[in-house]
């Protein structure tokens, strides 16, 4: 299982999978990432927080948190 967090930067992935419950799995869910999107890393901060991503068109900042809980493949 590969998670957005550890997608390196400069890859375009697929979302696999949310994980997380509630509030939080539907957060990410209205900012754009769902199932089947493409996700593309265009950088992550020298300690890894935040990644910052383009999804459906915009740029986006994710907590490494939130990172981890979309399970994603190339």
């Amino acid at each position: 299982m590969k998670t957005l967090k550890e997608t390196a930067c400069g890859q375009t992935v697929k979302v696999k999978r949310l994980h997380g419950e509630g509030p939080v799995k539907r957060r990410i869910m209205d900012m754009g990432i769902t199932k089947g999107v493409d996700v593309y890393v265009r950088k992550v901060a020298p300690l890894g927080d935040p990644v910052e991503v383009t999804v459906r068109g915009y740029e986006l900042s994710l907590r490494k948190a939130d990172a981890e809980m979309i399970e994603v493949e190339a």
